[in-house]
């Protein structure tokens, strides 16, 4: 055994600071033979159970702790604080509280720029804990480094007061000229005032050899040149973790120290304890206990859902109770139960269920869930199994708006001490962790773009027997480079091919060599903590003494990553907002609004033949879950008929499964090919037409050929989910030929198996079913959740059906600030013949809204216009009438909302178009009718006020004269729109180039369909990279860059009625097309498409003009009727009149042109054609409702 242990080791959870590796840092101490390793990150404890766990798993003993940065007073938070160190290390229990509430106060309290302590408040709370005096950096050397040798002595004696002997001054030797006089005075005061020195390494990293990596990761911290010589660095590599004979070699005249850090590792006597819960209690109001409470709350639920009990209902009820009050989990369901009626109680929507808690019946009953398990043959076994004890996971989903009020009322109940969320971390994946030492070390830009884009997404492995097994992402350079590294042929060493270009431009440059290599060594290590997007903790008390807690902005968390809480025994939940179901309740509020109809779907029998014949058409835009394109060409192949179609289909609809949904559909169209290996698997399988969707249907199918109890069912499915090759060749066995009986050494009895044989299947039959759910199941999908969420598809569908313009609105509104869907959705709903009417200052309200069919812009969706300006503007609107006039609209608004870019984004938007004056000519007078207001209110707050009402009585300050302006021409207009809305209003650039564009194979609606893999990757569901495109747009902006060898090559952002992208004109294309290139031009594009990270990009090989295309709405008159334009022409002044002819004669064609004025009809000499021109300069005069083409 080693007579020293590193007690002061910064991993790689000092964020940016930190590179030594917790799995590599342990191995390698227990290597050298140490019996324990200290974990001391600067001022957190995030890695603290990661630590622990890697510590329990090489059999060394985990002393935890945390250098924590030292402030005067925790208070102030002015300036840039003068912040020193110091080393706290956990002894026992008592110990990790205090450590755990140091380090949530200095998040929670004391943080400014870093998190903070002082003295105060380490006197507060010290108990448990050992101190050692830290590096250069802590506040004794410092005190010596300064020359303040009083201060010094006093803070040793202050020390040495608080924690006795466990205090102890801290011997280093880097070769840092500061060291060996700091060293040499601790020395003296050790012996002065009676206390232990103890020798230590600052570690940094594992090995000497990493010291350039952990350089670099400074480098990525500061945003430094790693070639910059006044950056911040360590001045040599000597912060490494060393072996006892290296540090004596250090400390030849204090091996006593190094004895010492022995004296310390025995003191520590901390480990986390597993496998016992910290739940919050549950009390009822009613004073029941909680299992009368929950009994009296299934009994309400049988009369609600059902009305009269079975006795199916009732042993389902018993069956599921017996499980949840034997794993003490009576409270859990009731503490949930709780959040989720307080939420129905708001008014809040939540979701039908999520998950395997969809499978039990008294969720259902009391609330949680919303759909019958019964009904939908869900099995509780999946959600708690009785023969395994875990903890229960209910994620709830709530409308997304509102989800924040639903915790805040968990904060409220428990106490705002006893609620957190959750930390999560970003991580230095492989192609960021190229790209940010490739920043480091200036790689150029291409070449670290040529290293990224080499790098595959996933590696797949031979197994022994031949098959693919798919190496999960994390570290994959260390995969490709490290173990699985291949030579000559990728092939032969197990790893997909296209790694093979990757390690081709390695061995090519020895600069792209030394980047991935540094980045081998960094990649996957954390690089920022933020808040998990849903993840609560609910503790039994006050959290803080338990675990420290963090800070991400507004939000306190835990410093434990969900997974490791859950371990730790705390109550995590997920409070999950869904935007959909906003969608459904303001869709259900437009339709009782504008219909009266008022719809529950509680009530819903989820079997309308209309709404399914709809879903089959495949024109499943903006339906939950169906909205991709491959989605809505499964759903025309796959004709559903039910909503059991729907549970499979969005179970089938994955990567994996997928390759079934030939057969799935094959079989449902044509019974007759439906085939079952054996008569048991018919009852089984028959509503998914023979066809293994379900991990549920792997549980029963074991449980009905085999003999296995759904517990033991369910061990089968999570076995096979996990591909555990070893076990499953095992279990195999047991399918086929059953096992006795059990009783492991706790008495714990697993009962006995029969084996499909002993019912009946033989065995070639058996081992063939075998095999087809065991390469099933490891994609099979959790029918529980399925379920529930087709619920929500079912909903979505009918109200698009039955109410599409309500619904649409909806969904405009619960994505208002997301402006490409805005596009895409507002496109889709012009595509399915809802008209979408412009802003109006006197119809307009914040969020888009719906009558008569008609959807309405909101004012919201326009720049510059606040909540508070739009409630002024409405609530004046509504309280005196409607604004009559643009001065008069300026005369009514609030000064304090009034401003000069409110009023001209207003005017863009054509918000005052209905008022009778041109754009141009109301933006000529704004100014000085803001101006008027502005002084009339000033007037108002000073003694003048009387003078002022005296010249109010002779002239009206907001009567002006509007200068006589032709107004913007289409193009300008449709521009300014743009501009303050983020989409084209009255028109769009395209309009007439349907036909010149419907070749075109690629729109960016496309891109607007994601899902998460199963690493939580956010993928393309519609594109891939590398896939051949051609899309037609216009081009919105054009940027030209030299390159390295002098020629140029230009990125255009192409724009079309969905959405733009970014394509990429490289030199010899560039030349090409250069002359196309302009802004405004409408241009056909080929090309590749390029998925990087969040980037999407076109690389195009080829451009052409469409910009000299006819207009393809110009229509050929019928030669047996008179073609008509009829305008209606009410309250339009002379100049508006007079530009209205004007716009006529610029388009001569052959269409009559007649007018209604005041209810009577005139007839215009001058004749003109039909073309989207025309109508877009109409339509800047009057609206489109006073525009009609028709024939007699």
């Amino acid at each position: 055994m080693s007579g020293f242990v590193h007690l002061h080791v910064h991993t790689e959870y000092s964020l940016l600071d930190g590179a030594t590796r917790i799995a590599v840092a342990t191995k390698k101490a227990k290597e050298m033979g140490m019996p324990a390793l200290a974990m001391t990150d600067h001022g957190n404890m995030y890695g603290a159970v990661e630590f622990f766990d890697a510590c329990e798993k090489v059999g060394i003993k985990a002393i935890i702790g945390t250098e924590f940065y030292v402030c005067d007073d925790l208070t102030k938070k002015e300036g840039r604080p003068k912040l020193n160190h110091l080393v706290l290390l956990v002894k026992n229990d008592e110990g990790y509280k205090n450590i755990s509430l140091l380090n949530s106060i200095a998040f929670r309290d004391g943080y400014h720029i870093k998190p903070r302590i002082d003295l105060k408040t380490l006197e507060e709370h010290h108990d448990g804990l050992i101190c050692l005096s830290a590096c250069l950096a802590g506040n004794i050397p410092q005190a010596i480094i300064h020359r303040d040798f009083e201060e010094a002595e006093r803070l040793v004696v202050r020390f040495k007061d608080l924690f006795g002997d466990d205090f102890y001054l801290e011997l280093q030797n880097h070769f840092i000229k500061e060291q060996a006089e700091v060293n040499k005075y601790l020395k003296i005061y050790a012996e002065k005032y009676g206390v232990k020195t103890v020798a230590t390494n600052d570690v940094h990293y594992v090995s000497r050899d990493d010291a350039m990596s952990q350089d670099v990761l400074m480098c990525v911290q500061t945003a430094a040149d790693y070639s910059d010589p006044n950056r911040l660095r360590f001045e040599n590599d000597e912060f490494y973790l060393k072996s006892y004979e290296e540090m004596a070699e250090l400390f030849p005249d204090d091996l006593d120290a190094l004895e010492t850090t022995l004296e310390i590792a025995d003191k520590c006597d901390f480990a986390f304890v597993y496998g016992h819960y910290m739940f919050p209690h549950y009390k009822p109001e009613t004073g029941d206990e909680p299992l009368t409470y929950i009994r009296k709350l299934i009994d309400e639920g049988i009369k609600k859902k059902y009305g009269t009990e079975t006795k199916e209902i009732r042993d389902r009820i018993e069956t599921e109770l017996a499980v949840i009050v034997k794993q003490g989990f009576v409270e859990y369901f009731l503490i949930v139960w709780d959040y989720i009626n307080a939420a129905k109680k708001m008014g809040i929507s939540v979701g039908p269920g999520r998950g395997s808690g969809a499978g039990s019946i008294v969720a259902y009953l009391i609330g949680i869930t919303n759909i019958d398990p019964l009904k939908y043959d869900l099995y509780f076994e999946r959600f708690l199994n009785p023969e395994r004890v875990s903890a229960p996971d209910f994620d709830v989903d709530f409308e997304d708006s509102r989800r924040q009020e639903v915790i805040d009322y968990v904060k409220r109940k428990y106490g705002e001490d006893s609620v957190c969320k959750i930390v999560t971390f970003g991580t230095m994946a492989a192609k960021n962790a190229v790209k940010d030492v490739g920043r480091v070390l200036r790689l150029p830009y291409s070449e670290t773009d040529r290293v990224t884009k080499a790098i595959p997404n996933k590696l797949v492995r031979k197994s022994a027997k031949g098959e693919d097994i798919e190496l999960k992402r994390p570290n994959i350079l260390m995969k490709v480079f490290g173990k699985y590294r291949p030579k000559e042929d990728a092939k032969d060493y197990g790893v997909d091919f296209s790694v093979r270009e990757l390690t081709e431009i390695y061995e090519s440059d020895p600069e792209i060599a030394r980047t991935v290599d540094i980045a081998i060594k960094l990649e996957d290590s954390p690089r920022q903590a933020s808040t998990h997007a849903c993840g609560v903790i609910i503790g039994a008390d006050i959290l803080d003494r338990h675990m420290p807690l963090g800070r991400n902005g507004e939000d306190i968390t835990s410093q434990y990553t969900g997974v490791q809480l859950e371990h730790l025994g705390f109550l995590k939940m997920d409070f999950l907002g869904l935007r959909n179901l906003s969608d459904i309740k303001m869709a259900i509020e437009y339709i009782k609004e504008n219909h009266g109809v008022e719809i529950d779907f509680d009530k819903s029998t989820y079997d309308d033949p209309k709404v399914f014949e709809y879903m089959s058409t495949g024109n499943t835009k903006a339906i939950f879950q169906l909205e991709s394109a491959g989605f809505q060409r499964f759903m025309r192949q796959l004709r559903p008929t039910s909503i059991e179609d729907i549970v499979a289909a969005v179970s089938l609809y994955r990567p994996g499964p997928m390759d079934s949904i030939p057969r799935f559909v094959e079989c449902k169209h044509n019974p007759e090919k439906v085939f079952y290996a054996h008569p048991l698997l018919e009852p089984i399988l028959k509503q998914t037409y023979g066809c293994i969707v379900y991990q549920e249907q792997v549980m029963r199918i074991v449980q009905d050929l085999a003999g296995y109890t759904l517990g033991q069912a369910d061990m089968v499915r999570r076995m096979m989910g996990k591909k555990k090759v070893d076990e499953m060749v095992k279990e195999e066995a047991v399918f086929i030929h059953g096992k006795p009986e059990t009783v492991d050494s706790h008495g714990k009895v697993s009962k006995a198996i029969d084996g499909c044989l002993k019912r009946g299947v033989p065995e070639e039959v058996a081992r063939g079913i075998w095999n087809e759910m065991k390469d099933f199941a490891k994609y099979a999908f959790n029918k529980s959740h399925a379920a529930a969420y087709s619920l929500i598809t079912y909903q979505t569908a009918y109200l698009k059906y039955y109410y599409e313009p309500e619904f649409l609105t909806s969904v405009l509104n619960n994505r208002i600030t997301v402006m490409d869907e805005i596009k895409n959705y507002i496109q889709y709903a012009k595509d399915e013949g809802i008209q979408i009417l412009q802003p109006d200052i006197n119809e307009s309200v914040g969020y888009f809204s719906v009558k008569d069919g008609k959807i309405r812009y909101g004012l919201a969706a326009i720049k510059g216009i606040g909540i508070s300006a739009i409630d002024s503007i409405v609530r004046e609107r509504e309280e005196h009438g409607k604004y009559t006039s643009f001065e008069n609209f300026i005369s009514r608004c609030e000064s304090k909302v009034l401003n000069k870019r409110l009023v001209e984004n207003l005017i863009y938007a054509g918000a005052f178009d209905k008022l009778g004056r041109k754009r141009t000519q109301m933006l000529a007078v704004a100014d000085e009718l803001i101006n008027r207001v502005a002084m009339i209110a000033k007037q108002r707050e000073s003694s003048q006020i009387s003078l002022f009402d005296d010249m109010l009585k002779d002239e009206d300050p907001f009567t002006c004269e509007y200068p006589n302006m032709k107004e913007f021409d289409v193009k300008a207009k449709l521009s300014n729109e743009k501009e303050v809305t983020g989409i084209y209003l009255s028109g769009h650039p395209l309009d007439g180039y349907k036909n010149s564009l419907k070749d075109c194979t690629f729109s960016t609606s496309m891109l607007l369909n994601t899902e998460e893999d199963e690493d939580g990757n956010t993928v393309y569901t519609d594109v891939t990279d590398e896939m051949s495109v051609y899309i037609g747009g216009v081009i919105t902006s054009f940027d030209k860059t030299s390159t390295k060898t002098g020629s140029f090559m230009s990125f255009v952002t192409l724009e079309d009625a969905y959405g733009a992208v970014e394509c990429v004109f490289f030199p010899k294309t560039h030349e090409k097309y250069k002359n196309l290139l302009k802004p405004d031009n409408i241009v056909k594009i080929k090309g590749k498409l390029q998925l990087r990270d969040d980037k999407v990009s076109v690389i195009a090989d080829s451009a052409e003009s469409v910009s000299d295309v006819p207009d393809e709405e110009e229509e050929a008159a019928d030669k047996t009727k008179t073609q008509f334009l009829g305008i209606i022409l009410n309250d339009l002044t002379k100049d508006a009149k007079d530009e209205l002819i004007d716009i006529l004669s610029t388009y001569p064609g052959d269409v009559s042109v007649c007018f209604k004025i005041d209810g009577k009809n005139y007839k215009m000499s001058q004749k003109v054609r039909k073309c989207r021109g025309l109508l877009n300069e109409l339509l800047s005069i009057v609206s489109e409702e006073d525009i009609k083409f028709f024939q007699v």
